[in-house]
């Protein structure tokens, strides 16, 4: 593993199986809100910034989105990538996301 590609790609998708692994997990739906969360803030561009939980009606269907049962596939596809030569560029830019 001496490509620094390969290495980032693996790295994600080892970070995405762990994040499944300890996430709570079944079919996740958008409910009502939450008395505890974790303190989440979203940076703008403007250098203006938003507590997530505010912002919560429009970053409901995102977190949805982002369920464990999407981790494994993305997993094997940050894999699949690190096998690709070259690796495919999306699949690194995701993959230095995750691991940045």
């Amino acid at each position: 593993m001496d490509d620094p590609d390969v290495a980032v790609l693996l790295t994600a998708a080892d970070h995405l199986d762990a994040l499944a692994a300890r996430t709570t997990g079944g079919s996740w739906t958008v409910g009502g809100l939450l008395a505890s969360r974790p303190e989440v803030i979203a940076r703008w561009a403007d250098g203006s910034t938003e507590h997530v939980a505010e912002a919560r009606a429009r970053t409901a269907e995102w977190i949805v989105t982002l369920t464990p049962a999407v981790a494994g596939p993305l997993a094997a596809w940050l894999r699949s990538a690190a096998d690709a030569t070259p690796a495919d560029p999306h699949a690194l830019a995701v993959a230095r996301v995750l691991t940045g």
